[in-house]
């Protein structure tokens, strides 16, 4: 069993779901990376912030790498690339950041699908699977999400997975150079779940 009081990816841990599987970015995913964020980048510029000028360069995704692995071993977040079981093709990116221990045992959670993979499932399958690393293996608490009200993809496919609305945010993030409004979510540890059956080797 991995123990949280090992170096936190000394194993680095795949997650899987039904149809995909999850594990953290390494260097030699830039190619597939970049190409699919290039690729997608009109369909998901509404949804992110602002991508700085550099942020498709191979230099960019090395310190992106580097930044990671700092942020696992400091227990400050945990991204994963998504990929499909079937052919191990990259079909999108998925984090939990915002890690907070003490009192809260909270993160936060944030995901992409690439345009060819949107409305197949796969990112309600990643997020199913991740909650299940978050509350075992990270034995967190609560697992936060915003959403922008006209997001409704993502409305469904987070009540689908068992997240239930909090409030309402005003101009919580900026996204696209806009500071814009937020529905925030969570899930608890003791909800009731979708991917309860879902499958973490370590």
């Amino acid at each position: 069993m991995f123990l949280r009081t090992a170096s936190v990816f000394d194993i680095e841990p795949t997650v899987r779901g039904r149809a995909v599987y999850l594990r953290p970015p390494i260097v030699p995913d830039y190619l597939a990376w970049a190409s699919l964020r290039s690729e997608s980048r009109a369909f998901l510029a509404r949804w992110e912030p602002l991508w700085p000028e550099d942020d498709l360069t191979r230099p960019a995704f090395r310190r992106r790498i580097r930044r990671y692995h700092r942020d696992m071993r400091e227990d400050q977040s945990y991204p994963f690339l998504v990929f499909r079981q079937e052919d191990h093709v990259l079909v999108g990116g998925l984090s939990l950041s915002y890690v907070r221990r003490g009192v809260a045992q909270a993160c936060s959670l944030g995901y992409w699908v690439g345009v060819p993979f949107a409305r197949h499932g796969y990112m309600s399958d990643a997020v199913e699977a991740v909650l299940q690393f978050a509350f075992g293996t990270l034995r967190l608490h609560r697992v936060e999400a915003a959403c922008l009200p006209y997001n409704a993809p993502s409305i469904g496919l987070l009540e689908k997975v068992g997240f239930q609305r909090e409030g309402y945010a005003r101009r919580y993030l900026c996204i696209n150079g806009a500071w814009q409004d937020h529905l925030l979510f969570a899930v608890l540890s003791d909800d009731p779940l979708c991917g309860r059956g879902a499958a973490a080797e370590w």
